[in-house]
């Protein structure tokens, strides 16, 4: 008789023992909502600090890519100064040049 009590007694153990466990699991689901939604805010805001760092970074290299513009314009202004420059000199060697052998030529008729 000590057995069948015995596997009476170990019954009812599992009986209030699953009945607590099911109570406690809603309880666990409800603790883990906020969790959830607290890491997924978590989530949202990292995701958007690294979005502002990409957009930083961005601007940083377009900065950059326009400072590289400015120079390379400046430079080709100068350039463009040196040619007209060597221009303007050419040509005006160049007539002196003619006007010498313009004299030349009077000179020689």
């Amino acid at each position: 008789m000590s057995r069948p009590i015995l596997l009476v007694f170990l019954l009812v153990i599992l009986i209030v023992t699953s009945q607590f466990e099911w109570r406690q699991q809603p309880l666990v689901e409800l603790d883990a909502a906020p969790t959830l939604a607290h890491k997924q805010h978590q989530i949202a805001k990292k995701e958007e600090a690294v979005k502002e760092k990409i957009i930083l970074s961005q601007e940083r290299h377009i900065q950059r890519l326009n400072d590289l513009v400015r120079n390379l314009q400046m430079q080709l202004l100068r350039c463009k100064g040196e040619n007209e420059t060597r221009n303007i000199t050419e040509t005006t060697h160049l007539n002196k040049q003619f006007i010498e052998l313009e004299r030349k030529h009077i000179v020689e008729d």
